[in-house]
């Protein structure tokens, strides 16, 4: 059965004219908190019109400012009314609990936490009929009245794995850190649901001292030298033609080119991505002849114009998707927006849309428990499994400067 799209055309729409200024004040709305409900049951409350966002004091400050803005500017454009943001700053757990134990009402919607552990300790709440849009990373805190919005390796995997054909055979190659080591723990469930196979992993230390050690590993590399010059020393005794252009041809080579693989996948990002994926053309592992694949972090403009990452293939949404919100934040507050910054402005949109059609808190849990019910985003249609954001992703192709959509 198809996903029933809820199109809000709001989420798609794009401003014919970028606002030079806007009026913070959009979003500081004095309303009435209190809220006619016809009783205090889960199938009769009404959704608050009073909605928290929860920020951690000591988190990173670019991101919290730009959260603040993308709000401001999804609120603008969605033309989204009647509606009060209030912004909840905390230093500590005891803060956090504080802010929640006098602000909770049933039906209320709260916009954070960011972290994992902060998103742990809400959870004692879920009882009071609230709705917590968590940015943790961890999926299994996910529940009840817990939704993480987030972007998650393993939709990632799932959409990239699925479009690979049954031939693929895999090499995996990641770091050991925090990242690499998630990689790893999900990847086998997820390519026991599709029909690739996976032939060597490796991995490296996160300060890359040990990364030629494992490239040279995982591509069987000094098996395929040793192969090349067995051949090499076969030909040099021969006095043909077609001998003597074999080993002129041969003489240009490290290794031979026999892998095990089809595909590789790097799962690995930022400034390392950029020093282990020359390596691995360095060690003979050849993009030609290799497919080079990447997850969700490998979107950054950086990577794009690497030459050993030209034609890898990763999971993502188009660029031109968001192009308008790129241009506008860029504008308006004079920086470029961070990839993860966009997460607010499709959440926004969702709330947009709930609100506009007056649902009421329960018709709000069906929509949100209902993964057949998606919308449009600017970083793709999107639904909610098992209380955990998906999203229906394109693959993607590095070529020279940008990421196109494979067709």
């Amino acid at each position: 059965m198809s996903k029933q799209s809820y199109k809000n055309d709001d989420i798609e729409r794009k401003q014919t004219s970028t606002p030079k200024f806007l009026d913070k004040n959009i979003i500081k709305q004095e309303l009435d908190s209190n809220i006619v409900s016809k009783s205090d049951t889960l199938n009769d409350i009404s959704l608050n019109r009073n909605i928290t966002f929860l920020f951690p004091i000591n988190e990173n400050k670019k991101i919290i400012n730009q959260f603040t803005n993308v709000l401001e500017l999804a609120v603008y454009n969605k033309n989204f009314n009647n509606i009060n943001f209030d912004f909840k700053y905390y230093s500590n757990n005891f803060e956090l609990e504080k802010i929640i134990s006098s602000s909770y009402k049933p039906g209320k919607i709260y916009i954070g936490p960011i972290k994992n552990d902060d998103t742990q300790l809400v959870k004692k709440f879920c009882d009071k009929k609230l709705i917590f849009f968590s940015f943790a990373s961890n999926r299994n805190l996910a529940d009840d009245c817990i939704y993480l919005f987030n972007f998650f390796p393993q939709n990632e995997l799932e959409e990239l794995f699925n479009f690979l054909d049954t031939e693929t055979r895999l090499a995996f190659l990641f770091p050991e850190n925090n990242y690499g080591f998630m990689i790893n723990s999900i990847i086998d469930d997820i390519l026991n649901k599709s029909e690739t196979i996976l032939i060597n992993r490796s991995s490296y230390k996160n300060d890359l001292s040990n990364v030629r050690e494992s490239i040279k590993e995982l591509g069987k590399y000094n098996l395929r030298k040793y192969e090349l010059e067995r051949q090499k020393k076969i030909l040099s005794t021969k006095t043909d033609l077609k001998s003597k252009e074999r080993y002129k041809k041969l003489q240009k080579f490290k290794t031979t080119s026999d892998y095990d693989f089809t595909h590789i996948l790097i799962a690995d990002y930022g400034l390392n991505l950029l020093k282990v994926a020359p390596l691995l053309t360095y060690y003979d592992i050849d993009p030609n002849l290799v497919q080079f694949l990447g997850t969700g972090v490998i979107d950054d403009e950086n990577f794009f114009t690497e030459p050993s990452l030209q034609g890898t293939i990763f999971p993502g949404i188009e660029k031109n998707k968001r192009i308008f919100l790129i241009k506008q934040y860029e504008e308006i507050y004079n920086e470029n927006i961070l990839r993860i910054s966009t997460l607010n402005y499709d959440l926004i949109g969702l709330l947009n849309f709930v609100f506009t059609k007056n649902y009421s808190f329960n018709e709000f849990l069906l929509t949100l428990n209902d993964s057949k019910i998606n919308f449009n985003g600017i970083d793709g249609k999107f639904y909610f499994k098992n209380n955990i954001v998906e999203r229906d992703l394109d693959i993607l192709k590095i070529s020279k400067g940008t990421a196109i959509k494979i067709d």
